[in-house]
């Protein structure tokens, strides 16, 4: 790995000569090296993978850019990314993580309430915000996530998020025996969702969220788009859940809408689809299960 192309990058958007005298391995996440490199004045948080993989690290800057921008909650600060010999690369700011209280947690709640609170107006231009999606196609782990522009959600969520999944699991061998049934009855279950577009993470899951040292809350890992905000809320709870306090904190902001337990487990079909598609295994059962439930 030539860290010399990437020392010299840090050195151009900072404006300051930065030399990684010291590099040590820490965890990337699930589908990249992770290394904190210092001087051993300055540190920074280093994420490698393959260099045709840039553009995951482009959309993944332009997400937390955009999270950034918003003053609501921390997310790392970008500095940039690259391609270094056939390896590609985002640098961000490092952040000491530590373990988090209850009212660490409550804040967590408040603040990504007050970041879904942030609608496409505010942040993109009005020739390009046109309801949900993103300015961009990122992924979500290494699979694609489509973003075109769409005007109802209920459209984008059928052909952008679940027809789409659908599609490469079938590829995979996965047999959804209801899917049609499922996809048709959808406009149906979201008909009295009133939803406007929000700023969600879009993989907010417990591994892609903590608090620094200082019990700051951060977010981090991305597969940002505009969307439903419980999209994000329904994530928090198909892994473990949150704790308690951080459903206190949103609610005491942003209470979530009528009728959230029913569309928790519609959003959450399209993790669990996405997870048959990174790994195989059980997980088509468990996304037949929730179909069946949806449909009951």
């Amino acid at each position: 790995m030539n860290w010399t192309e990437i020392d010299e990058h840090i050195s151009r958007v900072t404006g300051e000569k930065f030399h990684s005298s010291q590099r040590r391995s820490v965890s990337g996440g699930c589908i990249n090296q992770g290394y904190a490199v210092s001087d051993r004045q300055l540190t920074y948080f280093v994420k490698l993978n393959q260099a045709s993989l840039v553009g995951m690290f482009e959309a993944e800057a332009l997400g937390l850019q955009q999270m950034f921008d918003t003053a609501t909650i921390r997310v790392p600060k970008p500095l940039c990314w690259g391609t270094a010999g056939n390896s590609s690369y985002i640098v961000l700011e490092w952040l000491e993580m530590g373990g988090g209280n209850p009212k660490s947690w409550f804040e967590m709640g408040r603040k990504l309430a007050a970041m879904h609170q942030v609608g496409a107006q505010q942040c993109c231009a009005p020739t390009t915000s046109q309801g949900f999606g993103w300015e961009i196609n990122n992924t979500i782990g290494s699979t694609p996530q489509i973003n075109t522009w769409t005007a109802d959600w209920g459209e984008f969520y059928i052909k952008h998020r679940l027809g789409y999944q659908f599609q490469l699991a079938r590829r995979r061998g996965g047999s959804f025996p209801q899917q049609e049934k499922l996809l048709a009855i959808i406009p149906e279950l979201l008909a009295d969702h009133q939803v406007s577009p929000s700023l969600v993470h879009g993989d907010l899951w417990g591994g892609n969220a903590g608090c620094t040292a200082s019990g700051e809350p951060v977010i981090f890992d991305p597969a940002t788009y505009f969307g439903d905000r419980e999209v994000d809320i329904a994530m928090t709870e198909l892994f473990g859940g949150f704790p308690a306090a951080f459903y206190q904190g949103y609610n005491e902001v942003f209470p979530l809408d009528a009728g959230y337990e029913t569309r928790k487990t519609l959003y959450n079909l399209y993790h669990i689809l996405n997870h048959f598609n990174l790994f195989g295994g059980g997980y088509a059962s468990q996304a037949n299960r929730m179909i069946e439930q949806i449909l009951r």
